[in-house]
């Protein structure tokens, strides 16, 4: 009986991405991406293995499109929207790494306005 057999949950971050990606729909998945994964992440942050595992693949796709965004204020705000989901989940050390990777000021000074534990 398959009626009651389990299925795996499909991540959006697990979708089959048919590349050339434009910068804009580029942007839309990051987005959607990170929006998804938030509760992966606060999961994350309380020790979770399974939410954890979860955060860890949603981030590292996200991280994958954003390097190959064309337009630098786009790829920016992107890379703002992972830190956002790095803090999350508690993983500063990655957040830093991502922080020191945007160029724009006013998009840098959003970042440590919101998440201060970034220009330790």
């Amino acid at each position: 009986m398959q009626w009651f057999a389990r299925k795996t949950r499909k991540d959006i971050w697990d979708e089959a991405i048919e590349w050339p990606l434009g910068d804009i729909e580029a942007a839309e998945r990051i987005r959607a991406i990170c929006d998804a994964a938030a509760q992966s992440a606060a999961g994350s942050a309380c020790n979770d293995k399974n939410e954890s595992a979860r955060y860890e693949r949603a981030a590292k796709v996200a991280m994958e499109i954003a390097m190959k965004i064309s337009d630098s204020l786009m790829r920016d705000d992107a890379v703002h929207r992972i830190v956002d989901l790095c803090m999350t989940a508690n993983d500063i050390k990655t957040a830093q790494i991502l922080f020191r990777a945007i160029h724009a000021s006013w998009i840098r000074e959003t970042a440590q306005r919101d998440h201060p534990a970034l220009v330790q």
